[in-house]
């Protein structure tokens, strides 16, 4: 069976499961104590009151019993995987590149400005035991292309890869062509893959006058055009320690990350050496099993801690916020609108005091300190503030030091 650990923030955990457990104790004591005492009672009572004393504890169990459920589902409503929080060092994507040619198109190649085409074909006729001159080969059927590719961790050879072609020439369109044989090379300078075949611009013929485009004609895609040659090694074989890295470095989280995998594993076998990474002793069990101990790992569910954090983009007034922002004390003016993050007025003191005047048509925002930014957004929605204006008033917000969180404009 697949075990599972949930390791929330342990003081939360332990108020829930004791409240919870609270409950369902006390409602069987009470059932406990009413069937003891109803026993030493006279039979003259009636069996008619004994039955609704025994449903009252009953209601009083399932009442207990769902106040258990709720709690624990309230803390594990934002579980995690560990396979979608952190990756295994070692474990990675190869970035893979080519130089190639691709051949048959219609007129739409590289012209007579490109140089480096008709040399890249003469050397490849040359290969081919045909002696051109390179001055002769200026056609415009072909066109230079780089050829790029990822090489998933674990390919073996003969498995196939995705590959994109782009023009590196002033050729119009590659819609049609064939991409010749190109050797696909890593950054050690050694080939990987090769790739070939007919490519795919992912669109019909040339678009009509008038209409508009919908397609790229200058870079295409070969769907399983490169064949794997070259396998990257990577082996757990008789590893002594895994190193698992988190995708966003944070304490809290790699402290919950290793106090869950020394849960699991019952032992202290995880240290965390950064914020990013927890380095996994093999446990004597796993040796020889590494993968049977990642494919475990992988499976635990933490609660990660998430940074205040809100992202705006300008472009198109887009505004992405976390739950966890939020807003201290300030007053903000823009264009006829007022922005007040402050304290309720003491007893007997008007809401609108001198001290805080209004103008006429203006539209005015109160809210209290330590309001959500989610709050703040709905209050300014409520008064028809557009998503740009947002952006302008966060940006100010933050300037003056009230917005507790981390602001980034893409």
């Amino acid at each position: 069976m697949k075990k599972r650990i949930f390791p929330l923030e342990m003081a939360h955990y332990n108020m829930c499961l004791t409240s919870g457990t609270l409950f369902a104790l006390l409602s069987r004591y009470r059932l406990w104590k009413k069937q003891k005492d109803s026993s030493m009672q006279i039979k003259t009572s009636g069996p008619k009151k004994t039955e609704q004393q025994n449903l009252r504890c009953l209601a009083l169990l399932f009442v207990g019993a769902l106040l258990l459920g709720l709690f624990l589902n309230t803390g594990l409503a934002h579980a995690v995987r560990l396979k979608d929080l952190a990756s295994v060092k070692g474990v990675r994507n190869n970035q893979l590149v080519g130089y190639g040619i691709v051949v048959g198109l219609n007129g739409t190649g590289d012209g007579n400005k490109a140089a480096f085409t008709g040399q890249g074909l003469s050397n490849m006729l040359n290969n081919l035991g045909v002696k051109v001159d390179p001055e002769s080969t200026r056609v415009k059927n072909i066109a230079s292309v780089m050829v790029t590719a990822t090489l998933p961790p674990f390919f073996k050879a003969g498995q196939n890869l995705d590959v994109t072609i782009s023009s590196v020439g002033d050729a119009t369109s590659l819609q049609g062509g064939t991409l010749l044989a190109t050797p696909l090379k890593g950054l050690d300078n050694n080939v990987y893959a090769m790739a070939q075949g007919p490519i795919s611009i992912g669109g019909g013929a040339e678009p009509a006058a008038g209409a508009r485009q919908k397609n790229h004609l200058t870079v295409a895609r070969i769907s399983n055009g490169a064949s794997v040659e070259r396998e990257v090694p990577v082996s757990f074989a008789n590893k002594e320690s895994i190193t698992i890295s988190l995708a966003s470095p944070d304490f809290t989280t790699i402290s919950l990350l290793k106090t869950a995998i020394d849960t699991y594993l019952g032992g202290n076998y995880a240290t965390a050496r950064d914020a990013a990474s927890v380095e996994v002793e093999v446990p004597a069990k796993y040796r020889a099993q590494e993968i049977a101990l990642l494919a475990a790992l992988e499976n635990i569910e933490i609660n990660p801690e998430r940074r205040a954090k809100v992202v705006l983009n300008e472009r198109t007034g887009t505004v992405v916020m976390g739950d966890n922002v939020t807003i201290n004390q300030f007053a903000l003016s823009h264009g006829n609108l007022s922005l007040q993050v402050k304290p309720p007025p003491p007893p007997g003191v008007p809401v609108n005091s001198p001290a805080d005047p209004v103008k006429v048509g203006q539209k005015v925002v109160t809210l209290q300190p330590g309001v959500s930014l989610g709050e703040l957004v709905r209050a300014l929605n409520s008064v028809g503030v557009a998503p740009r204006e947002l952006i302008a008033i966060f940006q100010a917000i933050k300037a003056a030091g009230a917005l507790q969180a981390e602001l980034e404009i893409i």
